[in-house]
């Protein structure tokens, strides 16, 4: 019995020691696995750090020297000018006060002159808990170093921050920690960070906020400076100073903390006001050429940002589609008397574009500006009302491509009430023609029947078609909008581009092409979107040729050009004239948009305020002959091409007039007469009195497209609400047929897609 148990505590015991031979196997095994698991881990990680940094960009002592701002070059590769101040104040290090270099090392990196590698793994450590708790980016873990390395070779956008990017900078910011001392790269540091209004390095801000050297500054003063490039624009002591103040205050905080300042020091510098020494602030003196670029310049820069880079930061090389001399005459002829305005007071804005690739050939942002760097640009305003301008994106150009209109349709301009309102809708010489082709409607600029085409079309579908033009008109929009819509010159230009490029559309672009400093070159040009189908555009484009022939757009006619465009104008509100009753018989903003193969021009004339006065006399013809100007400048070394007639489109003589069908919804019995038509010999359209046709040298009655002065804004106030009204106040009936076709110009998908926008 003894025995028995004696066996059975020896087996229990060998038991146990197997169990826990097992167990510490097991754990040695674990151990092991983790323990290559984590060798596996660093060795892929230097592996892939190695892989990433070989092909990091070179960095030399004159790339760190250079100020940070990015150049712009035209698309021939020739240099036009760099968006930073044209001399920068370059500071030596023996001539940086030890203050500034305390701030800056206490607010960016306090552990600058301990870390030995360029980069700090406990301060990136600490930034990334810091951001884990936060659930944000609230702490950068980059030292001076890499910021200096960013600067000057990598993008600061967020979309570049990715693993090879850092991998690369913080390989970059060893070489630079390897080659060159701490005072050095401090030194590049602080002459290269971006201080605002084109201001590079600390140096040359102390002189533009303050006009000293940096050597006399007082405390509260360097610790501004010092602060300003985590912020720039944000930190500016002249827009906003008690952000500025936050931040000067932020640094003189961690000065003190940093033992660099004592507490009556920092008492003594956070209770200065923040204006104390600051010059009043002032415009600099620019160069011709960049107060005739700045509103292009304006643009670019906030294309560049759209797309993700910092223009002011990211050392870029931007291709633009600018064309300087264009640029240069555009200018011209709005500031130096050679096209009239009713007085210096009255505005323009004015856009030129290539409709072949949609290059933003040139923009003119007013006349007589300021030197304000990217100061107001009324080519973008988008709250000026196109008058008339609009009737062919919203209006005709759906009729054609939805309803398959003729330019033979007939239309009646005759008496008309908005459904649901009171209001009746008159045209500018306060009388109805009646019956008319559509032709003569466009022509003219009436207005009923271009009120009545809208309502046939549909706001909806009308609206997407804008829409894919890069005109954007709410689809809830009362009727009005068939006569008057919102959009800038740079909008409606690429608009009627699509009209000159037979359909298609191409988004208007300053920016063709960015390079970044470590050689990466992204391309911008597009093939262009087909938006309509060529008959629509060819259709468009021919009755548009006789609104310069012999409609409301003779003063824009250059002899023997083939061109097409259209006026607009726009009446003063109610409100606008209880306040100013004189300005009854003058509109309020002149338009013309025209366009030729080669380019397309959309030019808003107006006053940017109505105190400023009206668009009276020859004033009233500036934005035709305007157009009539910079278009005859553009095509003297350009080939005069017309457009070529597509098949989908059928010419016909009816009724001593040449007419347009689509192909498959002509009457019976129309074919095309294409063969013996001659443009040269073409008559106007004798479909109704021809003694009701505008005189264009009657200036009252060229700018009064829109109706009667007194409608527009009741128009407004009561169709807000009345998108229902769309289907309503149809026209005469067709006379086309409506039987189905093949399409021969490859044209279904956009036939297919256009009802798919019905309501």
């Amino acid at each position: 019995m003894i025995e028995d148990k004696n066996t059975m505590r020896r087996e229990s015991r060998r038991n146990y020691q197997k169990r826990r031979s097992t167990k510490s196997h097991l754990g040695i095994k674990i151990v092991k696995w983790i323990f290559l698991i984590v060798l596996l881990l660093v060795v892929s990680g230097i592996g892939l750090f190695a892989f990433y940094a070989k092909d990091a960009p070179n960095i030399n002592q004159d790339q760190l020297q250079s100020g940070g701002t990015s150049s712009l070059y035209n698309n021939d590769g020739k240099f036009l000018l760099s968006l930073g101040s044209e001399k920068r104040i370059y500071v030596k290090n023996k001539d940086i006060p030890q203050l500034l270099k305390d701030a800056v090392v206490s607010v960016e990196d306090k552990r600058f002159y301990k870390d030995k590698l360029g980069v700090d793994p406990i301060r990136i450590v600490g930034s990334m808990l810091t951001n884990a708790k936060s659930n944000s980016i609230a702490a950068g873990g980059s030292t001076i170093t890499q910021q200096l390395v960013k600067l000057t070779v990598f993008s600061t956008a967020a979309s570049q921050r990715t693993l090879k990017r850092k991998a690369q900078e913080a390989w970059l910011a060893v070489k630079v920690q390897h080659e060159f001392s701490k005072d050095q790269i401090l030194e590049f540091y602080i002459n290269k960070v971006f201080m605002n209004y084109g201001n590079y390095g600390m140096g040359t801000a102390a002189n533009y906020y303050y006009g000293k050297s940096l050597k006399k500054l007082d405390l509260a003063q360097i610790a501004l400076i010092a602060g300003m490039p985590n912020a720039p624009v944000a930190y500016d002591p002249y827009l906003y100073p008690q952000k500025a103040k936050y931040r000067r205050n932020i640094v003189l905080k961690t000065m003190l903390q940093n033992e660099k300042i004592t507490k009556d020091e920092y008492n003594q510098a956070v209770n200065e006001p923040i204006t104390h020494g600051l010059k009043k602030r002032r415009a600099d003196n620019e160069s011709k050429i960049r107060k005739i670029d700045d509103p292009y310049i304006k643009e670019v820069t906030s294309e560049v940002k759209s797309k993700g880079f910092d223009p002011y930061n990211d050392n870029l090389k931007i291709t633009i589609n600018i064309d300087q001399k264009a640029q240069n005459e555009l200018y011209e002829l709005a500031n130096n008397g050679s096209v009239p305005f009713t007085n210096n007071k009255m505005q323009i804005g004015a856009t030129v574009i290539d409709p072949n690739n949609g290059h933003v050939v040139a923009i003119l942002g007013g006349r007589h500006l300021p030197s304000v760097q990217l100061g107001l640009d009324r080519a973008v305003q988008t709250g000026r009302s196109t008058g008339s301008s609009i009737k062919p994106v919203l209006d005709y150009g759906p009729a054609i491509q939805y309803l398959n209109w003729s330019t033979a349709k007939m239309l009646d301009d005759s008496k008309y009430v908005y459904p649901g309102t009171n209001i009746q809708l008159y045209d500018w010489d306060n009388k109805y023609d009646g019956m008319m082709t559509m032709r003569k409607a466009l022509e003219q600029s009436r207005n009923v029947p271009a009120v009545k085409t809208l309502a046939d079309v549909g706001v909806k579908r009308a609206s997407a078609f804008a829409r894919r033009l890069g005109v954007n008109v709410p689809s809830n929009s009362g009727l009005s909008v068939a006569i008057g819509a919102n959009a800038s010159s740079l909008q409606m230009t690429g608009a009627y581009s699509a009209f000159a490029t037979m359909g298609i559309y191409h988004k208007p672009q300053f920016v063709s092409k960015i390079e970044t400093p470590d050689g990466l070159t992204r391309n911008y040009d597009s093939n262009g979107v087909r938006v309509m189908k060529k008959s629509t555009a060819y259709m468009i484009t021919d009755m548009l040729k006789g609104v310069i022939k012999h409609g409301s757009g003779t003063n824009a006619k250059i002899p023997d050009l083939y061109q097409a465009g259209k006026t607009g104008t726009v009446k003063y509100s109610d409100e606008d004239l209880a306040k100013y009753p004189g300005y009854n018989s003058t509109p309020k903003d002149s338009w013309f948009v025209g366009y030729t193969r080669s380019y397309a021009i959309g030019i808003w004339t107006g006053y940017d305020n109505l105190k400023d006065g009206t668009i009276s006399g020859i004033g009233q013809q500036s934005a035709q002959l305007m157009y009539k100007s910079m278009m005859t400048y553009l095509m003297r070394n350009k080939p005069n091409l017309n457009w070529q007639q597509p098949k989908s489109v059928i010419r016909a003589k009816t009724g001593g007039t040449w007419q347009l069908y689509v192909r498959g919804h002509a009457p019976a019995g129309v074919s095309d007469s294409a063969a013996s038509y001659d443009e040269d010999d073409e008559e106007t359209d004798t479909n109704n009195d021809t003694n009701n046709s505008v005189n264009t040298n009657n200036t009252q009655s060229s700018s009064s497209e829109t109706g009667t002065p007194r409608q527009s804004s009741r128009v407004e106030r009561s169709q807000s609400s009345q998108s229902h009204e769309q289907s309503s106040s149809s026209t005469t009936s067709h006379t086309q047929s409506s039987r189905p076709t093949r399409n021969e110009d490859n044209e279904e998908h956009e036939q297919s897609h256009a009802d798919s926008d019905k309501n």
